[in-house]
């Protein structure tokens, strides 16, 4: 196999697994962010640091490298200029139309709701306060906002009441990622638990589904993810067509995650969806199945067929987040106690180089055999998880 030169567009700690993932194959990664010393660039073969909503700087980057493939792995790019990309015969993944409309909830809820008709909350779009006080009284209280463009949970809130509408446009707006300032407004789903369902497309036309994923959200960000959760096997089939169709429609090669709201009243209901490795599926990294996330991310991308993925143990994750700001690289106490509380959990410290309050900086992840208690696992991963502190 003939080594690609990867440019990878967003250097976070999924990238950082990812860039990892490729060396292993003998590919070549440049890692690009908007800050010097992220957690990719550590181990990239090489590095850019310029604002990628920038499309003339992104293209020049592009120009200077010569890449074979361009990973996007942030939201915050010039994502049109994919297109010409693509046109010159770079591959982008897992397409540029799947990024154009994967990075854009407006763009993907249509797709999703409107065109293939898939079960999601109602909706309504909003482009001022008045427009969002319109849209929670068509939909209701209690109502979910988010940007169109964000991640992490970023600008995301629930408004209780119209008392909620001044500080959720303004802390939206406040969220959104890129230069798009319109909200999106949706109906509370009474949901019973919510699930990623990682699905892996290839070039073979062969799509695979991962194990479901459970995950525990505060704000919109994840805190902990398990892996595999009991779901009736008519929702797991449902969730699996969902992903099949989206995905398809969209097209391209690669690992997605999709997101849904389970309901045992009203079934399956479509949420959201990313091109890529999904923060959630770093349970992967404890051995669950064959291949990690960012590893079938890979395969897909280069073309390597996957046959099947086997589901090899439970897993569990649990974040770390800072309760300090910090302009320099953190220091972590509790990591021998964290480890010591059981020897089938790991560490993995992203390695940002400063902190902020509630910033995500590392996650342990824990394994156990088929058949052990889930509910037993994830305790003692949250346990582990909350040894570890970060200080300046």
């Amino acid at each position: 196999m003939k080594t690609k030169k990867i440019l990878l567009l967003g250097s976070g700690e999924l990238g950082k697994e990812f860039v990892i993932a490729a060396q292993r194959l003998g590919q070549t990664v440049v890692a690009c962010d908007s800050y010097a010393g992220a957690p990719a660039m550590q181990v990239a073969d090489g590095c850019e640091v310029f604002d990628m909503l920038d499309g003339d700087a992104l293209a020049e980057v592009v120009g200077r490298h010569h890449p074979d493939i361009i990973v996007p792995e942030i939201e915050a790019i010039r994502t049109e200029r994919l297109y010409d990309f693509e046109k010159e015969g770079i591959q982008v993944v897992p397409s540029a139309r799947a990024v154009n409309f994967t990075m854009n909830r407006k763009a993907i809820r249509e797709l999703a709701a409107v065109e293939l008709g898939l079960k999601t909350a109602r909706y309504f779009y909003a482009r001022s306060e008045e427009e969002l006080r319109a849209a929670a009284d068509k939909v209701g209280y209690p109502c979910v906002v988010k940007p169109l463009m964000s991640s992490s949970g970023k600008g995301q809130s629930v408004m209780k009441s119209a008392d909620d509408v001044a500080h959720a446009w303004k802390y939206g707006c406040e969220g959104s990622r890129g230069d798009i300032r319109e909200l999106i407004v949706e109906e509370f789903i009474q949901f019973d638990s919510e699930i990623t369902l990682l699905t892996v497309t290839q070039k073979n036309g062969n799509t695979l589904f991962c194990p479901p994923i459970g995950h525990v959200q505060k704000g919109g960000d994840y805190r902990e993810s398990f892996q595999s959760p009991h779901i009736a096997p008519e929702h797991l089939k449902e969730a699996q067509r969902m992903a099949a169709a989206v995905t398809k429609a969209l097209s391209g090669e690669g690992l997605w995650g999709v997101e849904f709201f389970l309901s045992h009243e009203n079934g399956v209901y479509f949420s959201e969806l990313s091109p890529r490795p999904h923060d959630t599926g770093m349970v992967t990294l404890a051995g669950t199945q064959n291949f990690n996330e960012f590893e079938l991310h890979l395969r897909a991308i280069l073309g390597i067929p996957v046959p099947e993925i086997t589901f090899e143990r439970i897993g569990a994750s649990a974040v770390i987040l800072s309760p300090v700001e910090t302009s320099t690289a953190p220091h972590y106490e509790g990591v021998e106690e964290a480890m010591s509380l059981s020897p089938c959990s790991d560490l993995r410290i992203f390695g940002k180089p400063s902190a902020r309050v509630n910033r995500r900086m590392g996650v342990v992840v824990g394994y156990a055999p088929h058949g052990s208690s889930l509910e037993e696992l994830r305790n003692r991963t949250k346990a582990a998880a909350d040894k570890i502190k970060v200080v300046k």
